[in-house]
């Protein structure tokens, strides 16, 4: 299997998936620009709409061709931190949100491991475009199984690390989320890891998606419910000022 991305593969993929946001918003600039050449409106606030929105068009491209091209972020060096021993055999799992662009990586970073991949996408609450465009694009990791978030097809304290790479953000209710986390922390070994890696709803995030911040959660909503699913561990590193990585075990 071919794991070379192709050159700005992370900032076409936005592009791809999120079309529908940019033609909305080209279409939106371009009646701007018409109207301020019909009716002459002040210059002032036109240059202000036309700088804020170009702002919002380009800055997330900016930002996502810095964290998913040039960040190292596809290349994985940031398991090395996290101490993962590849000289034994493992169980891992890794748990994506019906568009996979990891488990072949971890697999050949941690080739003596026993990895199993699960998908919890769900066509009725998954409805968002960006995601429905992406499942016809992900590639399927062999034998990876469709699950629902209340339950991991696994036994209780089986499993060494879960992988939750930018995919546990799908599930918007709090409840869910802590329901789907009980269940990793239930098969996680006593001395098992759940790995996540997030934007945040926060600063940064917001001056690099401005409203699409909210797409994304806050880190105490994350304590939060991994605190109510019974870990007692929550550890956050930051990798680059969008993204957090976050090591939790119990």
């Amino acid at each position: 299997m071919e794991l070379k991305r192709r050159k700005f593969q992370g900032v076409l993929n936005i592009l791809s998936f999120n079309r529908h946001f940019y033609v909305y918003g080209l279409l939106v600039l371009a009646l701007i620009i018409s109207s301020y050449i019909i009716f002459q409106w002040n210059a002032i606030l036109f240059w202000v709409i036309i700088i804020s929105f170009s702002y919002g068009l380009i800055m997330p491209l900016i930002v996502s061709a810095y964290v998913y091209d040039y960040s190292g972020y596809y290349d994985f060096n940031w398991l090395k931190d996290l101490k993962l021993n590849n000289s034994k055999t493992t169980k891992i799992v890794n748990i994506n949100a019906g568009f996979d662009e990891t488990s072949y990586i971890i697999k050949d970073k941690l080739a003596k491991s026993n990895l199993a991949v699960f998908d919890f996408y769900n066509a009725e609450k998954h409805t968002e475009p960006a995601i429905i465009r992406a499942r016809k694009v992900s590639l399927t990791y062999p034998n990876t199984q469709q699950i629902k978030t209340n339950h991991i097809p696994l036994h209780d304290k089986s499993v060494d690390v879960v992988f939750l790479l930018s995919a546990a953000h799908e599930i918007r209710s709090l409840e869910e989320k802590i329901q789907f986390l009980k269940e990793c922390q239930r098969i996680c070994k006593p001395n098992g890891n759940v790995i996540m890696i997030e934007h945040l709803r926060d600063f940064p995030n917001f001056l690099a998606f401005s409203i699409g911040f909210t797409h994304f959660f806050s880190r105490k909503t994350w304590q939060q419910a991994f605190k109510s699913a019974g870990f007692t561990s929550f550890n956050e590193v930051k990798f680059t000022p969008f993204m957090s990585i976050f090591n939790c075990s119990h």
